[in-house]
């Protein structure tokens, strides 16, 4: 149900009760994540003498995005527009022009923003390419080999990841599967700066509708890295299988001899807040962190299962991934203290711009531009190099600790849910 006639009736009428999220519209005041009510703005007087009066009280009147983030805990900002509203078959998609530029929010939850959203897909997509590149250039005694030059994706339905993918000169074959045509479709419309055309349409991409689940579990082909840019595990989601230690142990099997295993994790909070980790002996907590579980859950499957994390504003918190592979304790030490120099060599040596993907509208100070669409090594990134590499896997003490008491491990019969 496609739903575009008028931007907030509709909006109403497709937002659950129990969403976490609600655009709504305000005057003057605080802002709200999808539309579930919308209060008129004031009006002052019309009198030609009061136009001044009038542009600063229409001044104050906002439409407003917000997103509960944690219990008691939420993300509030100005919404510009509305792009997109419909439900898929599998989940409630928008895009919304807020405080963070474009946004694609599905089930109430923000998946990337203009702003930042290279954030969230370089941390997730290069540290396990360069260090499949590192791991398979071992064996040979090289620096480097050959590898990465097949990858798996699942989910991932922005494109943006698979933009980061395509960087890497190295890639021959690229296989992403996403549930959602729709979410695939809005993103090519409304966010050709993630990838668009250019990337679903690029000639080492397979770009696959379908259930990445399914895909792996009955193919014969091996990857060299599975990233899995996959919905949150919550309990309403289309991708809570992909959390669990069954599939883990397919994933494993998937993988050609260094292959790398990587997944978005969830809330990672340098310090944790007490809600994010249950109380030992407590069933209350049915919804928390789940960054340790899918940790732990890895840590069953391959000899090594090493967390990281990076602050992404639009989110209103830090994020977790999770990378495992199998290898000796002193290979697993070396992702984690690699030289700058290293990475910043592989950076020069592999990446290039994928062709015809538009630059965002604007950047923060600091973040490189594409120029020319052609730009290679580190003009081609705009927040991974050898420097925030290591800064990504340098977790806090507090963190750390909160993960060394969660022994809690994710299968198909005992799910954990992320709030």
């Amino acid at each position: 149900m496609k739903l575009f006639k008028h931007n907030l009736l509709p909006l109403s009428l497709i937002t659950p009760q129990n969403s976490h999220h609600v655009l709504s519209f305000h005057p003057s005041s605080t802002p709200t994540r999808l539309a579930q009510h919308i209060l008129p703005a004031k009006m002052a007087s019309s009198s030609d003498n009061n136009n001044e009066l009038i542009l600063k009280e229409r001044a104050k009147s906002t439409f407003r995005y917000t997103e509960d983030i944690a219990p008691g805990l939420k993300l509030d900002m100005s919404m510009h527009a509305i792009h997109h509203a419909s439900l898929s078959e599998f989940q409630e998609v928008q895009v919304i022009d807020s405080y963070f530029g474009m946004t694609l929010v599905t089930d109430g939850k923000t998946q990337s923003a203009e702003h930042d959203e290279f954030v969230y897909h370089e941390s997730l997509v290069h540290p396990p390419l360069f260090w499949s590149a590192i791991l398979s250039g071992a064996e040979s005694g090289k620096a480097t080999g050959g590898a990465p030059k097949s990858v798996f994706i699942g989910g991932g339905g922005e494109l943006a990841t698979a933009r980061e993918v395509l960087k890497h000169n190295t890639i021959e074959r690229l296989v992403m599967v996403d549930i959602d045509p729709e979410v695939v479709e809005v993103c090519k419309k409304h966010l050709p700066e993630w990838g668009g055309e250019a990337v679903a349409n690029h000639p080492k991409m397979e770009l696959i509708i379908g259930d990445a689940h399914k895909y792996l579990m009955e193919t014969n082909e091996k990857f060299d890295v599975i990233i899995m840019d996959i919905s949150d595990p919550i309990e309403a989601g289309p991708g809570i299988a992909l959390y669990t230690q069954e599939f883990y142990q397919r994933a494993a099997q998937v993988l050609t001899p260094n292959g790398v295993f990587v997944t978005q994790a969830g809330s990672a909070d340098f310090v944790p807040h007490p809600h994010a980790f249950p109380m030992e002996g407590s069933e209350d907590n049915t919804e928390s962190s789940c960054y340790s579980p899918i940790m732990n859950t890895l840590a069953t499957v391959f000899d090594h299962a090493i967390p990281y994390s990076v602050s992404i504003a639009s989110f209103g918190e830090d994020w977790g991934f999770v990378m495992a592979f199998n290898g000796t304790p002193k290979s697993a030490r070396h992702l984690v203290d690699i030289m700058p120099e290293e990475i910043d060599s592989l950076i020069e040596e592999r990446i290039e711009t994928v062709p015809g993907v538009p630059e965002h509208r604007f950047r923060s100070l600091g973040v490189k531009r594409a120029v020319t669409g052609k730009e290679r090594g580190g003009d081609a990134l705009k927040l991974y190099d050898g420097e925030s590499h290591r800064g990504l896997f340098a977790l806090g003490k507090p963190l750390r600790e909160a993960i060394k008491s969660d022994k809690r491990i994710m299968t198909v019969e005992n799910p954990i849910f992320m709030y």
